[in-house]
């Protein structure tokens, strides 16, 4: 007499088995990109020496956050503005806020980094802005955290130029976001903002 065997159906139908599979594929995709991360700042510690290297391992924690910005849900991005108090970033501070998904960098800017960022000369620079077309008030510059080469998310008060260095592929941007070594080719994207007595408003016009 010949008997079906069931039993290996009922287990993969089974609520705890799916289970088992799904937290399995899980923690191989995290495996994954944690290597992936870690590969790209090796090879890029190897080709910027030993001092590059210690700055890109400093920006790993970033590289990270904007992995997990870009795996949110989209009801999660959705937020239309956020409010920064200004009390809460001391002169000469750069402060990272999250809007819409994306990393916001918010610095209270000393007098010696106005002053040099608008003696900057506009016509050397890769994408021209001046500082002025790029604040609102001097002392405060609000621009989007992340690269305009590959997506990363640049380090703060980082680089060649006082501003923000990018760890994946050594972009290096001024005090005002501005691009001015590397290979990204545009400077860091400035949000819609309002100032509201000592708030600043992201994301309002």
């Amino acid at each position: 007499m010949c008997h079906r065997v069931v039993l290996p159906t009922l287990m993969f139908n089974s609520p705890i088995f799916r289970t088992i599979v799904e937290r399995s594929l899980l923690m191989q995709r995290k495996l994954l990109v944690k290597q992936k991360i870690n590969a790209v700042l090796i090879a890029h510690a190897v080709y910027y020496g030993a001092g590059g290297m210690m700055s890109l391992w400093a920006g790993k924690e970033m590289v990270q956050t904007m992995v997990i910005f870009k795996d949110m849900a989209a009801d999660q991005r959705a937020l239309a503005s956020i409010e920064v108090n200004l009390n809460d970033i001391p002169e000469g501070v750069t402060k990272t806020y999250e809007w819409r998904g994306k990393p916001v960098f918010v610095k209270h800017r000393t007098p010696n980094e106005i002053a040099r960022e608008k003696a900057v000369n506009v016509s050397e620079l890769r994408h021209p802005e001046h500082d002025d077309e790029r604040v609102k008030k001097p002392e405060w510059s609000v621009v989007i955290g992340v690269c305009t080469h590959l997506g990363c998310v640049p380090i703060a008060n980082a680089g060649d130029f006082g501003g923000y260095f990018c760890p994946c592929h050594g972009s290096h941007y001024d005090a005002s976001g501005r691009v001015r070594k590397g290979p990204a080719p545009l400077n860091l994207n400035v949000p819609a903002y309002t100032f509201k007595d000592n708030v600043i408003v992201i994301g309002s016009s």
